[in-house]
């Protein structure tokens, strides 16, 4: 008999994902289904102007499991991830980008390490985003280990299974832009929490553009670095 999680809340953010979502839960529901007895899926809405919404709520109709919370206005990535460890109320906590750019089968590779871990986190093997990016996002995991002597592959991959009781030591996220998975590892291993590394694979969005290259993303990002470098060091 497989390994099964005591309870598990699955959330993902969405903003403009009409044509992605459905896809996305369909498909992840079967497999997360075989990993716990206990099992809710989340999808944060962050201010989407298309049909993302009405998308969710059918979904819900669907599948009891399934909720969906929504902001008006756009609070940003950040600000849905931490809207998603809020509302995630069962032992352990995963989620994934609506996008379907990672498949789900592979959380059950990380199971085996939550008995000795605390966060099991992705790192895409594979990045399909160009080489500019890829060098982008060395240059910021090099930033961030200087400022904060916190080193794994791949900070920002939108593949992480965390143990609920993280979130409750830590304490309160307060960005709410790119920076957020990085504060929310910095935070866990300054708290001592376990953290292991897995691989995962990453492939091309089905539908739709994404918006972290924006610049107004990136320099709201590198202003949240530094605030969170000054309290630290208070």
């Amino acid at each position: 008999m497989s390994m099964k999680l005591p309870s598990l809340s699955v959330f993902f953010p969405a903003y403009n994902e009409e044509k992605n979502i459905e896809q996305t839960v369909v498909t992840a529901v079967p497999v997360v289904s075989t990993l716990t007895d206990v099992l809710e899926i989340i999808i944060v809405n962050d201010g989407s102007t298309d049909g993302t919404e009405d998308v969710a709520k059918k979904l819900v109709k669907k599948y009891p499991f399934v909720r969906v919370v929504s902001h008006y206005p756009n609070r940003g990535y950040g600000g849905a991830l931490k809207r998603g460890f809020e509302e995630s109320t069962n032992e352990w906590v995963f989620f994934s980008d609506a996008d379907g750019q990672f498949d789900v089968r592979e959380l059950h590779t990380f199971l085996p390490y939550t008995k000795y871990f605390d966060l099991i986190i992705g790192y895409r093997v594979n990045r399909i985003e160009g080489a500019a990016r890829i060098l982008n996002a060395t240059l910021y995991r090099l930033f961030i280990f200087i400022l904060f002597g916190l080193w794994v592959r791949d900070i920002d991959c939108a593949f992480k299974l965390i143990h609920k009781r993280v979130f409750n030591e830590i304490g309160p996220l307060w960005s709410n832009g790119a920076f957020t998975s990085a504060e929310l590892l910095i935070k866990a291993k300054k708290k001592g929490f376990k953290i292991k590394e897995i691989g995962v694979h990453h492939y091309p969005r089905r539908h739709g553009k994404p918006t972290g290259a924006n610049p107004k993303v990136i320099i709201r990002m590198f202003l949240e670095v530094f605030r969170l470098y000054g309290k630290l060091r208070t």
